[in-house]
């Protein structure tokens, strides 16, 4: 299938080529990139071609508000309302996502569904379930839990033996429930390595829940290299973060959302937590910025939820931008550095021949300007047009 007259951004350089056609080849992948296409091409009449969006944090069988959660929901109901929420998200425009955690391991079942042919959903790397001391973060939210090294390490290997891409714990508090705090560590050194070690036999990762700098030291330190939301970070930690093998994903739309939380019934302590961090949350990404911290996109909801007629995936990015992200920067977020961490970038993250066809149409130039992001009008995945 050809696609003419477009405007192909290249996420890793920010370069265009204006007035381009991708040819792409019947196993789903870009065939070429030229400046010519046979009569027969669909024309995109000048549209701005970019990579397929790349979600980072994501939770498609999340309950709101969190205590109607059910930990012994019955699996097929998991999968129903996860399968929706990955259905939205890729006509949203969001062709891969990262699960950190799903109610029943919905996230892998998901995958080999997709892989069938059994439903349409975006690319899908799991974590299975989330591991989390007892009483801690995850508790209530259909986790495995452990305690000790050797729980998270045997733990972290039954994700592993499940089907799980990388392992996620939780290495301090959060907002969700009344009297909880960011700052309060939830785990030990020993949990840690237990963790890191299990992952490592597998040639993968652990990606860590984190609310403040001492706990994201100790993490570091135990070799965890993804670390989500970042609550609050000061310089010292924030250099240590700007290493090219470390990923933070902000998740600034959990504490910049407050309307779209009330609509869903979310608990009034929920919102009051969220928006006792916003200020410091935001203030602590302009940190990570400056340091030069390799960010990724992640919305910590349903990426392809709307607020107020948006995905919450590109409401981040709008989030992104405000604490001073490039619009190069934004979109390399959400498709190379992404794809990078994900360990798909061989593939995946680019417009270019051999990576696959993902790719999302705009009617101007985001680098100029991410508004244009609102007003997504084409999906293909594969080379198929959605």
């Amino acid at each position: 299938m050809w696609f003419a007259n477009a405007n192909v951004v290249d996420a890793a350089t920010g370069e265009v080529q204006r007035g381009a056609a991708i040819e792409t080849a019947p196993d789903g992948t870009i065939a070429q990139v030229t400046s010519r296409a046979p009569r027969d091409a669909y024309d995109l009449t000048g549209r701005w071609l970019l990579p397929g969006l790349i979600s980072c944090h994501t939770h498609l069988s999340i309950v709101f508000p969190f205590g109607d959660t059910d930990e012994n929901e019955n699996p097929a109901l998991t999968a129903y309302r996860a399968a929706t929420r990955a259905s939205d998200a890729l006509r949203a425009g969001i062709t891969t996502v990262r699960s950190v955690h799903e109610i029943n391991r919905a996230d892998l079942f998901l995958r080999t569904a997709a892989s069938r042919g059994w439903i349409s959903a975006p690319r899908i790397l799991g974590a299975g379930r989330a591991i989390s001391a007892p009483g801690g973060h995850g508790q209530g939210a259909g986790c495995a839990y452990a305690a000790g090294e050797l729980d998270f390490y045997q733990a972290a290997l039954a994700e592993l033996a499940a089907g799980a891409d990388h392992v996620k714990i939780f290495i301090n508090g959060g907002l969700a429930s009344a009297g909880e705090h960011y700052e309060n560590p939830e785990m030990t050194d020993g949990e840690i390595r237990g963790a890191v070690r299990a992952a490592a036999e597998h040639d993968t990762y652990v990606v860590a829940h984190s609310g403040e700098p001492r706990a994201i030291r100790q993490a570091l330190a135990a070799g965890v290299r993804c670390f989500e939301h970042a609550y609050r970070l000061d310089d010292e930690t924030a250099s240590l973060l700007a290493r090219p093998d470390v990923f933070v994903t902000p998740t600034l739309c959990v504490t910049h959302t407050e309307g779209w939380m009330r609509e869903r019934g979310f608990a009034e302590h929920t919102i009051q937590n969220a928006r006792n961090a916003a200020d410091e949350h935001l203030a602590s990404v302009k940190r990570a910025i400056r340091a030069g911290v390799t960010l990724v996109n992640g919305t910590d909801y349903p990426p392809g939820d709307l607020l107020d007629g948006v995905p919450i995936a590109v409401h981040e990015l709008l989030l992104m931008a405000s604490a001073g992200l490039s619009p190069l920067g934004c979109l390399q977020s959400v498709s190379v550095n992404a794809a990078r961490l994900l360990g798909i970038d061989s593939h995946v993250g680019l417009l270019r021949p051999g990576y696959v066809a993902d790719f999302v149409a705009v009617d101007d130039n985001p680098l100029d300007d991410l508004e244009v992001l609102r007003g997504i009008g084409l999906v293909v995945q594969g080379g198929r047009v959605l």
